[in-house]
């Protein structure tokens, strides 16, 4: 069963001052990812294992503007 999107618990980095950002959620295998500022907008969903090295190459600085 899939878990609905309505439980997660959702969180936004401590570098956000703007509210121009990003909210993230653990939900079972997936992490979601909305708008900070569209609470009801559309979620990108991404594997957590996808995730987690998505955010070690950007930690890394392997990403460039």
């Amino acid at each position: 069963m899939r878990a609905s999107h309505s439980v997660a618990t959702w969180h936004r980095s401590t570098r956000c001052s703007s509210g121009a950002c990003v909210e993230v959620a653990a939900l079972g295998r997936s992490v979601l990812v909305r708008d900070a500022k569209e609470n009801d907008g559309p979620k990108l969903a991404f594997a957590s294992g996808a995730w987690m090295s998505f955010v070690a190459t950007l930690k890394d600085g392997q990403l460039h503007s």
